[in-house]
């Protein structure tokens, strides 16, 4: 199986076993080193080029480009409004796309909404004699809306409602809401400190009796992970870059640390670094490297930007490139 090659099973006609592949697939090309094997790891994969690159650590950053996906409470701290939208290139015909709208609401809140779209493409379907049948593809979209309020001047606190649809196969499908609650505080000039306590309620809600019929199939549930993250964020003198830390705990009992970094080389220039899955429980899990860049322009009140992520993934055939593009205005 290390080399996910789809093309060396041989699918009868029988749906029955398509299913167990394409879980397998997802199980393990989307989800590996996310919790692997839980419902829900397209969405702990990153958000946008720029949380990407820095590791994944953006629970405590509230400057530039927020990304209330890692922390809602970030929403508030918006300086402009943001559209962003952001496109990877992934190994084994998968795809991980995002799309935002941020912006602060005078005097002291925040708002923020968007869409995760990612799923796998091209599964080779066969017959008992090994000869292709059909394509068959699977998606997974998380549409999420975030607040966000400061209750004091330092102190801000955000909820995330998110619906979740996924599409298994033809009759298998799910819809769900989970919720994420957040908080940032900015304990001095430099340090901000993050708080997160994501997916509660999120899962995943399978009916397979349209497949199976009444005998065999029936309703079954996944839970998605309950996460727990605390994030601490350094600016450094005269505006010259972030550097950020988190730990993380999930209800499945594993603890994770991630680190990253951004310096601003020039004015319109950015570059950055970082480390996501630093594994204190299972070090077979494999830490997986990050770094990227922004080039940015102002004109016009318009502040266009173009960012870029490199995502080590030690289990795939080559890492991930994510490219987002955003303007501020």
């Amino acid at each position: 199986m290390a080399n996910h090659n789809l093309e060396k099973f041989s699918y009868s006609n029988n749906v029955k076993p398509l299913l167990y592949y394409i879980l397998l697939i997802l199980l393990v090309t989307t989800g590996h080193a996310q919790n692997a094997g839980s419902a829900g790891a397209f969405a702990r994969l990153g958000y946008g080029a720029r949380g990407m690159a820095m590791g994944n650590a953006g629970t405590a950053i509230n400057a530039g480009t927020v990304a209330t996906c890692y922390n809602p409470a970030l929403a508030s701290f918006s300086e402009e409004r943001i559209v962003a939208a952001t496109f990877g290139i992934l190994a084994f015909d998968r795809y991980l796309n995002f799309l935002s709208y941020t912006q602060a609401i005078q005097p002291t809140a925040g708002i923020s909404i968007g869409l995760i779209n990612a799923g796998v493409r091209n599964i080779d379907g066969r017959d008992e004699d090994g000869e292709h049948t059909d394509d068959y593809s699977t998606s997974e979209n998380q549409f999420f809306l975030a607040f966000s309020n400061k209750v004091d001047q330092s102190v801000s606190l955000g909820v995330s409602v998110k619906l979740y649809y996924s599409k298994l196969f033809n009759d298998v499908k799910s819809t769900t809401v989970g919720f994420d609650l957040g908080a940032y505080v900015q304990a001095t000039e430099a340090l901000g400190i993050g708080l997160t306590v994501q997916d509660l309620n999120s899962k995943y809600k399978w009916d397979t009796k349209d497949v199976y019929g009444a005998q065999a199939g029936g309703p079954s549930e996944d839970k998605f992970p309950n996460l727990r993250r605390l994030g601490f964020s350094y600016k450094l003198p005269a505006s010259a870059g972030i550097l950020t830390a988190e730990f993380e705990n999930s209800s499945l009992g594993t603890n994770v640390v991630r680190v990253g970094a951004e310096y601003n080389v020039i004015e319109n220039f950015t570059v950055r670094g970082g480390a996501d899955r630093i594994d204190l429980g299972d070090a077979a899990t494999g830490v997986k490297p990050t770094f990227g860049f922004s080039v940015k322009n102002s004109f016009n009140g318009w502040s266009p930007a173009l960012h870029y992520a490199f995502i080590a993934e030690s289990y795939a055939s080559h890492g991930m490139h994510i490219i987002t593009l955003s303007t501020a205005f």
